[in-house]
């Protein structure tokens, strides 16, 4: 099942990886893993990234950030193969998801030697640009009946999916809550409207996609790896600006249509 429709799906400019996850999940749907265990896969894809930086091995640091995005995808297909959604793969991925983006900016930083403040700016305008990005997305799914594990108000515990236990869903909404609560609360307040939109355009959601993770950390290891290190951090602050662009676009777009 895919995440919409195929008359609503987009170029999703994050989601390139989605070809060979769709082929690793196919390979694992008769297979005792889970989608946890690929889960738990893409975070050791993120932690040897981490290392790759740390040690400017940028060549290893691209190619285990590009891994971690399919393994992300992966865990996903799978749920949807075996058909069995989870909120606990749901929200380990979210969690899982913000701690390495942390690790992974830290490591630039600490390789670049670059200020501290920037870095800490940075990690919040990368947070800002996936949350508008998966805020969209949601509202498309929900809009158009896709995939539904994605809320779009992630404000009330859910409950648990048959097959997992409603204690591991509550202790993981909790963390959930805390690492993007506030981003949540940012990006909604910026567009509080859009979860009543009519229409978010095809060419809106690709160019929103720049701001999907999958991209972000592709961009993150071509840059380290063409030796524009110092100027990850600095681009990813500036590129938040965009966050009002598409916001704005967003609005007028629908403004336009709810014309007589």
């Amino acid at each position: 099942m895919p995440k919409l429709p195929i008359q609503y799906q987009f170029l999703d400019l994050s989601d390139y990886g989605r070809p060979l996850a769709i082929r690793i999940a196919q390979a694992l749907l008769n297979t005792s893993l889970t989608p946890i265990h690929v889960t738990l896969g893409f975070v050791l894809s993120g932690l040897l990234a981490i290392y790759c930086i740390l040690n400017q091995f940028y060549v290893g640091a691209v190619f285990f950030l590009v891994l971690k995005s399919i393994l992300d995808a992966a865990d996903g297909e799978l749920a949807r193969l075996k058909n069995k959604p989870s909120y606990t793969g749901r929200f380990l991925d979210s969690v899982s998801d913000i701690i390495l983006n942390l690790l992974i900016v830290m490591s630039i930083w600490y390789v670049t030697n670059g200020s501290v403040w920037l870095a800490i700016l940075a990690f919040l305008g990368l947070e800002l640009q996936g949350t508008l990005y998966n805020y969209y997305y949601a509202i498309l799914r929900n809009l158009h009946q896709g995939d539904t594990t994605s809320r779009i108000f992630e404000t009330k515990t859910p409950k648990a999916y048959s097959g997992e236990e409603q204690k591991h869903v509550n202790l993981l909404f909790r963390l959930y809550q805390i690492f993007y609560g506030g981003f949540d609360r940012i990006i909604y307040a910026l567009d509080r409207n859009a979860s009543t939109a009519k229409n978010i355009p095809k060419w809106l959601m690709t160019a929103v996609s720049t701001f999907g993770l999958g991209f972000q950390l592709l961009l993150i290891g071509l840059m380290l790896v063409v030796g524009l290190d110092v100027y990850i951090l600095p681009f990813f602050l500036g590129y938040s600006i965009f966050i009002l662009v598409f916001i704005g676009l967003r609005r007028l777009i629908n403004q336009e249509n709810s014309l007589p």
